[in-house]
């Protein structure tokens, strides 16, 4: 059977057996076991012999999460919708064949798979597949993405979904992975400092590895180039996005003509000042509405306090930014 060349020094059985979440032949045992360190979800045993063999072992530190599984036999797994997180998949053996909405993608020790927020996936997990997992959750990989190019991202992150792993980025990737898997599985007291080395290199990794809507334009280096007041303004609109700002008052700030601002975000970042302006407090609103606003606080009165006064315009733009609407995201 073809495996995963994992490079891990921890021998196989043993990777994160300090931490086992489910051992167990019952279905509705095993879906919960997923459930506890992913998200509901609905699972069909197809084996003929109606015989599972589950095993599911989980580590959690910081945004991300490690994982180790196998259903033993030929399962079809249905999970919610991932909300708040990005999910990586390698078989170490076996093979899953997943749809993501009208993509089909075929998993195995030669290529896994990243599963992005809000897309429906359904996946066929054949009988003696086993795989690692990666949870990572979304927000950890959007700041880290909007550190490294300096601004706000307009658009959801999302990666590609097919991950060629017999490839020298996925060797690189598979390096780092192995490592962590060493690490984690051995260690159980970590000091904050090696997680968060932890989480930035395996966020870094994947950022620059794993093709996604923003590659090319961390790999270009025009953003470094771009005039300092760019950064200036971009940290104006940052510390006053609830205020009435406009133009005029950026390119006062700046010191330039609304113009020349206006030339200069189109060249150096692919956007406007305005919507700029309007995608940092999408932002705002989202993280307000996040920590759940109650009593008077509707989703109204949010959107008015960041400056969205038209309210259908707003709820098509809060959707596009996040993959659901403003009143889903303060129910949940």
């Amino acid at each position: 059977m073809e495996q995963l060349n994992f490079g891990s020094v921890t021998p196989p059985n043993a990777v994160l057996a300090r931490y086992e979440v489910c051992r167990t032949n019952d279905l509705e045992e095993a879906r919960h076991g997923a459930a506890k360190i992913l998200c509901q979800n609905n699972l069909y045993n197809l084996d003929t012999t109606g015989l599972l063999n589950t095993s599911i072992y989980y580590r959690r530190i910081g945004g991300i999460g490690i994982g180790r599984m196998s259903y033993g036999g030929d399962v079809t797994i249905k999970p919610g919708c991932f909300e708040n997180f990005s999910l990586i998949q390698m078989p170490i053996r076996g093979e899953e064949k997943i749809e993501l909405g009208n993509d089909k993608v075929l998993c195995t020790p030669q290529s896994g798979v990243v599963i992005n927020p809000y897309i429906k996936s359904i996946i066929n997990h054949s009988a003696g597949t086993e795989k690692l997992i990666i949870r990572i959750e979304h927000s950890l990989l959007e700041s880290t993405c909007q550190q490294i190019l300096g601004r706000t991202l307009r658009d959801n992150l999302e990666f590609d979904a097919a991950m060629p792993l017999n490839t020298q980025a996925g060797a690189r990737w598979l390096r780092m992975v192995s490592w962590i898997y060493d690490y984690l599985s051995e260690d159980e007291d970590l000091p904050p400092l090696m997680v968060a080395q932890i989480e930035s290199n395996l966020v870094n990794m994947l950022l620059s590895n794993q093709p996604h809507n923003y590659s090319a334009e961390l790999l270009n280096d025009t953003p470094s180039l771009a005039p300092f007041f760019i950064k200036r303004v971009e940290r104006y609109i940052e510390d006053n996005a609830h205020e009435p700002i406009t133009i005029n008052d950026m390119a006062e700030h700046a010191g330039v003509s609304s113009r020349s601002l206006f030339t200069s975000f189109r060249r150096y970042r692919n956007t406007s000042p305005m919507r700029y302006l309007k995608e940092v407090r999408l932002r705002y609103v989202n993280e307000e509405l996040q920590r759940g606003a109650t009593g008077s606080e509707t989703v109204t009165a949010v959107a008015f306090k960041w400056g969205f006064s038209h309210l259908g315009h707003f709820t098509t733009d809060y959707k596009r930014r996040f993959g659901e609407s403003p009143s889903e995201t303060l129910a949940r």
